[in-house]
Formats: structure tokens, sequence, C-alpha cells
């Protein structure tokens, strides 16, 4: 019944027509009303640059129950369980639905964006859960539709724009570890800090906003080139945690921030791709704050830097 189940789901997120039009795919997630999901789609829409979400990406070695991961492949905390992680990462996109997906539509680059921790089974030296209780976010549906989509992108030339979760996940399938969290990690470096990645969470309901700080860009990068600045200044962060261990990888680090001499990774990109590129922070988010005449929209980034990306990966869909 399960594999039933799995192929009429499969089949009715893959029943559109090919458009002739050339997009920009946004990686699918099933809440399409987050300001992660729709900052991005209103950046895309001011700035003329035709877009679709990609369908859900399924792994037929993982077992659904309707459109989700089955509740016991994944333990208390909706992590991903390690048997069925590990059948993601050895067999990637290729028992899955990804050529329909991917065939569905003319996708020009696709955008993986921001939202819930990864399960940290899915990383090459798997870890426990954190144990932080009030950090526990994960989603272990998205998690396999991203790293399938990811890796498919990857091994197949199509451009990739990662945003905070979307670099992780990037970070993560080309071998980088994860911090699992910020404050533990420069209190166990001995390093204060003052939640400069994601503003403190306030005791009441509050809206919490992005924390602004700044990215130092590095020589050779193809982000250096793009910005044609030393220093992105004020980029909007909402992050606890960040990438590490990328020696050895495919990876270069292309941005970082540094906090009283203890710096973490900020921007990645894949030297083997000509244009792979992760971003721990949330560029659409300023933008948007610029468009709307927000209150604090000078405390971040001028709306045409935000746009910079954004600009570069839409005249893909002119080729």
């Amino acid at each position: 019944m399960l594999f039933i189940a799995v192929f009429f789901f499969t089949s009715c997120i893959t029943g559109r027509s090919s458009d002739a039009e050339g997009v920009i795919g946004i990686a699918w997630r099933s809440d399409a009303d987050s300001e992660f999901f729709t900052n991005i789609t209103r950046t895309l829409e001011d700035l003329g640059i035709p877009y679709a979400m990609v369908d859900q990406v399924v792994d037929y070695s993982v077992p659904y129950e309707g459109n989700s991961v089955a509740s016991f492949c994944i333990d208390e905390n909706d992590i991903l369980l390690p048997v069925y992680a590990e059948k993601v990462k050895s067999e990637l996109y290729h028992n899955s639905n990804i050529d329909e997906v991917m065939h569905a539509r003319d996708y020009r680059a696709v955008i993986f964006t921001g939202g819930e921790d990864i399960a940290p089974t899915l990383l090459a030296s798997p870890e426990p859960w954190h144990g932080i209780e009030a950090e526990k976010d994960y989603n272990a549906t998205r998690d396999v539709s991203d790293y399938l989509l990811m890796t498919y992108c990857i091994d197949n030339d199509i451009p990739v724009i990662g945003f905070c979760r979307g670099s992780q996940m990037l970070g993560v399938v080309s071998g980088a570890e994860i911090i699992q969290d910020l404050p533990v990690y420069f209190e166990d470096n001995g390093v204060p800090y003052d939640y400069e990645h994601r503003n403190e969470k306030a005791s009441s309901d509050a809206y919490r906003d992005y924390a602004p700080h700044d990215v130092i860009l590095t020589e050779g990068s193809k982000v250096k080139e793009m910005y044609g600045l030393d220093t992105l200044e004020n980029i909007p962060s909402w992050h606890h945690q960040a990438l590490t261990g990328l020696e050895d990888k495919p990876l270069l680090l292309a941005g970082y921030t540094e906090v009283n001499g203890l710096k973490t990774v900020e921007i990645i990109e894949r030297r083997d791709k000509a244009f792979v590129i992760g971003f721990q922070f949330h560029p659409e988010a300023a933008y948007v704050k610029h468009l709307e005449g927000a209150d604090n929209s000078d405390s971040f980034i001028d709306a045409d830097t935000a746009a910079v990306i954004f600009r570069e990966i839409g005249r893909l869909t002119d080729m």
C-alpha cells in the first residue's frame, strides 16, 4: 500500500506539461507561506524574473505516508533515522522521481531557501541531535527532497543558489560538517557571543527580526568579482548553525564573518562547478524591507546590493 501511495502521489506532482519559457526553480517546500519563501518570490517578481516551485522529489527507498516521509522513518525529534539517511546518501537521486520533476519545466537554475535545520544523520559523519529543546526544528520530508535535488543539480551542472538552510545543504552534500549551535560553539571556544548571527529569542511572542552584520569576501571568489566589494555590510542574518570542515572538500570559502576573532562560514562556492553558490544569509529579506519601506530597512544592505545575486541568476532565463 505504501508503494501504491507513493506512486500515485508522484504521478500527481509530475503531471504538468513542459513550459517553453526558461524559469528559475525554487526547491519544493510544503509551507509556501513562510517568509523564507515569500521574500524570494517577491524579490524575483519585482525584478521581473520568471520562477516556479520545483515539485517534491521522492526517494523510492524511503517509505511515505501520503506526501510525507513515514512516521516510522523518523525519531522522536523528527530526525530521519540513520538507516534511511544512509539510503539517501548512498543512492542519491538514482532511485527517485527526479527525472520527471526536472523535465516538467525548463529550469535554468534552482534556488534553495531557508528554513529548518538539516538532520544530523545526513552529515558525512553523522552526529546525534544537539539536545537543545528550544532549537529543535527538523523536517525529514524536506531533507530528502532537498538532498536529492541538490545532488542532481550539482551532477548535471544546473546552476544553484542556496540561502541559509540551502547553503548548509550545499555544504552537507559536498561533505562539509555543521556547527550544531553557534552560542554553544562560541562558549566552547571561550569567545564572547552576542547573537550576532540571529537575534536572541524574546521572552514574548514578538517577531524576531534579522540581525545585521558584515561579511568579508575572499580573493579569487566569484562573489567578490560579482559584487566588486571587499565587504558586504549589514547583511540580514537569521541562523543558529553554520558550516565547518570545508578543508579537502570541493568548496571554496568565499565569504566569512569574524566575531571576537572567531570566524564563521558565510558564503561557499563549489570550485568544480560554474555557478553553485551558498549564502548563509538572506539578501532577499533586505530587498523586501526596502520594497516595503520597513522602518529598519536602512539597517541592512541597500536594495541594489541585495539584488545582485538575483539579477545574476535571472540572466540565465534570457539564454
